[in-house]
């Protein structure tokens, strides 16, 4: 009897082993294909991702200390004015560089927001083939894009706003003290006092180097960046055909 007792247990747990044949892995399912976007909303999705990134841009720069708090685009003596400073801190005129500095990128951020409108313009002028070349391009292709579209606007534009924020700043006085300073020396190359064409010049690179860094921030898919969902879809789409 305690002998059939014993076997019981046995028999019962070789049925549960004999069971595990039915238990095999489910295949692996093949993903969902990728949803290919429409041409209408790549254009679509990648004027989305223009005008966030250029409007971000322009309102970054356009901050106080936006151009002066930034390494990357802080504006400094011209390179010919270089030795010009070095002479004038040399000669303890410390106070005058510093206004002369802080006053170029004041006046670069007050014309920034200015840009706007301007790539805006650009955006909306975009072909098909523009979009798609953008889209498929290198990680600056957007960049490249307004440079090559913007750069003559943008200048005619700021010029003028720059001038007035010159004026506003100090720049324009603080630059020609520091000119005049500096021409009084004996044997000197004299240099010229107007740095409208400088400050300018210098506004747009800030401009197209803040560009640069949001539309790399789209191209590496992080979620602030690809801020709507056709924006995720089209995007997601171009990392799979360069993948």
């Amino acid at each position: 009897m305690k002998r059939a007792f014993l076997l019981i247990p046995l028999l019962l747990l070789s049925v549960a082993l004999s069971s595990f044949d039915y238990y095999k892995p489910l295949p692996k399912t093949t993903p969902a294909p990728q949803s290919i976007p429409s041409p209408l909303e790549i254009g679509s999705a990648l004027k989305q991702a223009l005008q966030q990134g250029t409007a971000k841009s322009a309102d970054q720069l356009s901050a106080v200390n936006g151009f002066f708090g930034n390494a990357a685009v802080k504006i400094l003596f011209p390179p010919e004015a270089k030795k010009v400073e070095q002479t004038l801190r040399g000669m303890g005129l410390n106070k005058l560089c510093d206004n002369v500095i802080l006053s170029l990128n004041r006046a670069a951020e007050g014309a920034a927001q200015d840009a706007k409108p301007i790539f805006i313009d650009a955006i909306k002028k975009m072909t098909l083939q523009d979009v798609t070349g953008i889209l498929m391009g290198q990680p600056d292709a957007a960049t490249q894009y307004f440079k090559k579209t913007t750069t003559t606007a943008l200048a005619a534009k700021f010029k003028p706003v720059i001038q007035v924020s010159l004026n506003k700043s100090g720049a324009t006085k603080y630059y020609a003290q520091a000119a005049g300073e500096y021409n009084k020396l004996p044997f000197v190359k004299h240099l010229n006092p107007d740095i409208a064409d400088y400050a300018t010049q210098k506004t747009i690179d800030g401009l197209f180097i803040e560009i640069a860094q949001e539309e790399l921030k789209i191209r590496q898919g992080l979620p602030a960046a690809r801020s709507t969902p056709l924006m995720q879809k089209v995007f997601a789409f171009a990392d799979s055909k360069k993948n």
